[in-house]
């Protein structure tokens, strides 16, 4: 490789590695991060590799700058250069075996697409190099490199894995906030797209223009391609949120559903003899009414729906319910993390300095004054250090907030239910039936309709209508999981949104790439080296 080829091969790395972080949201005013390093080698790699002599997609080993292909067919084949054909098999044998792994034979018609790009050349596909302006010639060629390293890094995505910012505190101190991981899909088997056309470096929305980076149409059913294995219980998981199917959004958080019960309740001055539905379509409307507020309000397909990650507890068919923050299932207490957090009140004679805040490894944001003292989430080890402080005099857990029963899952129905104490409920199993009735129902009918797409209607006199025929029971047809974070007091979860259908599962985190501390100085402990290249789950619940 010769010196301009190697400047082509790093710009088109470098160029590739900014989209990608200015698309993720990661362009940091002091720092380039460096969880994206295996993009930006992914990207240089495939540039040169489709490019070598940086003539084009259709360049070869001795091949002039510019030689379009002319004759018929055969005429065409045997002008091809063995080597041409050892890079057209090596790309055959693995589109072929992508074929074989997505079980659809159509999409073998593409290899004739392959065929006509790496042998025959019927399509002009390097027109660009007969052109007589040299700045043409040029830029055509960047885009050509470009284009396909995208193309790839797009595919690497979809089937393979990503990256994924931890940008909130709820599985502290498993995960930290500003840890990068990289989440591999092929675990429980990639999902094909459902919204095939889609910018592939941005989830929903591509910034500075600030429109969606997908078009709505066409839409696919759901298919997930075989994996390695099924979700077990203590995995670490990266999901769309199922309440992301509606967003107000100028106010991504709290969830558009919970923004209309708290704007109904407002409203109507607390329940004051309205239904639920009543106070719903009050704060329904009143969103609308504020756009300015609020923002356009928008609904999102299933895959294009915020990423979300947290533990998996509760597995389909299980019997779950949580008491005093501990997860029971079937009646049996699971062991919690070894990081697991709770909110505690720290009380105090004095103020506790930033060293010893930073030597228990709590943030910033986390450390809440409170009436003489600290309201705080900590692991039972930060306790045990705090209460052998001279300073502190007493460390107490926290109780639920006034009002959270009626904030839980499902939201505005009062079963006496908070984040602490919770259920219990059955998660809901493919192929399972239940009985509904007016005290279920509002437990999975957002697994019917929403989830599984049935219309529901319950009457005034309690008949429930599937489909508009009357139905006393449900069947369901996916798998759902329940999902918890391990900073218990501090995490949107299943406690507030409800279970995780399986066509809304992305993949695991196999390995943190890097994790930045937004509290420090990048020079001065900002990188967290003992976190590079560590397991994002060191301790998995009890099976």
């Amino acid at each position: 490789m010769n010196k301009k080829k190697l400047i082509k091969w790093c710009i088109v790395a470098v160029i590739i590695a900014l989209i990608v972080i200015v698309l993720m949201g990661d362009m940091r005013s002091n720092s380039l991060s460096w969880q994206w390093l295996l993009p930006l080698v992914i990207g240089a790699f495939v540039a040169w590799g489709w490019d070598p002599d940086g003539t084009g997609a259709a360049a070869d080993d001795g091949m002039p700058a510019y030689d379009p292909q002319t004759g018929g067919l055969m005429e065409r084949l045997r002008r091809v250069k063995w080597t041409r054909w050892v890079r057209f098999g090596i790309v055959s044998a693995l589109f072929l075996a992508w074929v074989v792994w997505l079980g659809n034979p159509w999409v073998l018609l593409a290899w004739l697409l392959l065929a006509d790009i790496y042998l025959t050349q019927f399509i002009p596909w390097t027109w660009w190099r007969g052109v007589k302006s040299g700045a043409v010639r040029t830029v055509m060629g960047w885009v050509d490199a470009i284009v396909y390293a995208l193309v790839l890094v797009y595919f690497l995505f979809l089937f393979v894995g990503q990256n994924y910012q931890i940008p909130s505190s709820s599985l502290e101190k498993t995960l930290l906030t500003g840890d990068f991981l990289w989440v591999n899909k092929m675990v429980y088997g990639p999902r094909v797209p459902q919204t095939p056309l889609h910018f592939p470096l941005a989830q929903n929305t591509l910034p500075i223009v600030n429109c969606k980076s997908y078009i709505e149409w066409p839409q696919f059913d759901y298919h997930r391609l075989k994996g390695i294995r099924d979700i077990r219980r203590g995995d670490i998981v990266v999901f769309n949120v199922p309440s992301g199917d509606t967003v107000a959004v100028n106010c991504p958080n709290p969830d558009y559903y919970t923004l209309c019960y708290e704007a109904g309740m407002h409203v109507m001055g607390g329940h004051s003899g309205a239904t639920l539905e009543q106070i719903k379509q009050a704060g329904r409307e009143y969103i609308a009414s504020h756009e300015g507020e609020f923002g356009k309000v928008i609904t999102r397909p299933v895959d294009r729906r915020d990423n979300y990650v947290k533990r998996c507890v509760g597995l389909p068919g299980e019997a779950l319910s949580v008491v005093d923050g501990e997860v029971v299932i079937n009646g049996r207490h699971i062991s919690e993390p070894e990081h697991v957090q709770y909110m505690y009140y720290v009380a105090t004679t004095g103020s506790i300095d930033n060293a010893t805040f930073e030597r228990l490894g709590i943030a910033v944001e986390d450390r809440h004054n409170a009436e003489g003292g600290y309201l705080m989430p900590l692991t039972g080890a930060m306790v045990e250090q705090l209460r052998r402080l001279p300073i502190v005099t007493d460390v107490q857990r926290a109780l639920a907030g006034e009002g959270d029963a009626l904030l839980t899952y499902p939201l505005g129905y009062d079963y006496g239910w908070s984040h602490l104490d919770y259920g219990p409920v059955t998660i809901p199993k493919r192929g399972m039936t239940i009985t509904l009735d007016d005290k279920n129902l509002s437990l999975y009918e957002r697994c019917i309709h929403a989830y599984e797409g049935n219309e529901l209607e319950r009457r005034a006199d309690g008949t429930i209508l599937i489909n508009g025929k009357p139905a006393t029971s449900y069947t369901f047809k996916m798998n759902y999981y329940w999902m918890m974070g391990d900073n218990r007091d501090n995490s949107l979860d299943s406690r507030y949104w409800g279970f995780v259908p399986e066509d809304h599962i992305v993949g695991t985190p196999m390995v943190v790439l890097v994790s930045f501390d937004k509290d420090k100085p990048l020079n001065n402990g900002g990188l967290r080296w003992n976190r590079v290249w560590r397991t994002p789950n060191p301790d998995k619940l009890e099976q």
